[in-house]
Parts: structure tokens; sequence; C-alpha cells
């Protein structure tokens, strides 16, 4: 079983930057495709960026393209996303996700990935 825990959210004005982490524990996460998704008051939750078991493909939501970066540190079985140039819109619960998966195609349904963290609140003021 593979354990994930995000942090690093929280209250920032517009404009502003805020750095997520999601640690994996249990199992290392080296080989596993990795994920986030944000899940606004009322709304679905919705797919932000994902990253492939080696690092190397990524994907990002248009709405994020350009202003949130995803990467991830094997080493330290710990996935990032630094979102900078924050908007009111942004302001969600940001959750991690992960699936075994050793190849380079990413995808963006969230019924693909079997593992989740419990989420972080992220709020842009404006």
């Amino acid at each position: 079983q593979v354990q994930l825990v995000e942090s690093g959210g929280g209250l920032v004005q517009a404009g502003g930057s805020l750095r997520l982490s999601c640690a994996a524990s249990g199992r290392t996460v080296s080989t596993y495709a990795m994920a986030w998704f944000r899940q606004a008051p009322e709304k679905e939750r919705d797919f932000v960026a994902a990253i492939s078991w080696r690092g190397g493909n990524a994907d990002y939501a248009d709405s994020v393209k350009g202003r949130f970066t995803i990467s991830r540190d094997n080493a330290k079985n710990t996935m990032y996303l630094q979102m900078n140039s924050l908007k009111p819109e942004d302001t969600a619960i940001y959750y991690c996700a992960a699936r075994e998966f050793r190849d380079g195609v990413l995808t963006r349904s969230q019924w693909w990935y079997n593992y989740w963290g419990q989420g972080t609140q992220v709020t842009v003021s404006s």
C-alpha cells in the first residue's frame, strides 16, 4: 500500500506563489505515474498536472499551463507542484494521486489513479 500526504497549502494573495508537496510512504513511488487534481467548492474534481515515473514527461491543464510546474524527487519519494501567479479561481482542495506505471504516457482521468492523498487547501484572495 502507498500512503500519500499533501502539504504546503495555505492562504495567499492573488499573484503570489505556493509550493505543494506530496510525500509518499509505504512503498517507493519511483515506478509510479503521479498527478495533481483539485476540487473547488460545489465543483467536480479536475485534473491539474501529471508527471511520468521518471519525470521525463509532464502534462498540464490549460488553465495552469505556464504558471504551475510539476516535478518529483524519487530519492525523496516526493512530488511537488510549484504554483506561481496564483488567481482566485485556483482556490480549491489540491489532491495528489499515483498509480504504478512504467511508461511515459500520461492520463488526465482521475479514475485511472488508485492511490490518493487527503488533500491540502489552497485559498487565493483577490
